[in-house]
């Protein structure tokens, strides 16, 4: 099994973001497997950042938030919100000695709209020498030894 297959990516995405629609997402799913999981929020200004640590202590070795572009949040202030609660669990990440890449933020473009699947892959590659979070490796290798 390779790096990227044992790793796994939570992405957390504004439902107003462009090519977020449920059959993209299901097909992403099926594209990449346990690799990605993805949850829809109704605006990332409702993501709080124990969504995120949690998301890391649980399953992920990398959490992203994608928004939905500058000006565009329907909720007005949202995306700021975000940018703001991402940069916070970026310094509780880095405090208990795990690297702040591991947490991010995507901010959407009107100009330029990625659809969920390339920015899911971009964050894939840009994270890929993170690798394996250190929190999942020692229970990883225990899971094999219970009884």
């Amino acid at each position: 099994m390779t790096d990227m297959q044992e790793r796994c990516l939570a992405l957390f995405y504004c439902q107003q973001v462009p090519g977020s629609s449920d059959k993209e997402r299901l097909g992403i799913e099926k594209q990449y497997g346990k690799t990605i999981r993805l949850f829809p929020i109704p605006c990332s200004g409702r993501l709080e950042p124990i969504h995120l640590l949690k998301a890391l202590e649980s399953f992920a070795d990398v959490a992203y938030v994608m928004t939905c572009p500058e000006g565009e949040c329907r909720y007005f202030e949202g995306n700021s919100r975000a940018k703001k609660r991402v940069e916070k669990t970026r310094t509780i990440i880095a405090d208990i000695g795990l690297e702040p890449e591991r947490v991010g933020i995507i901010t959407g473009s009107k100009e330029h709209p990625k659809s969920l699947g390339e920015v899911a892959s971009e964050i894939l590659e840009s994270t890929s020498s993170l690798g394996v979070s250190p929190a999942h490796k020692d229970a990883k290798s225990l899971r094999r030894y219970r009884l």
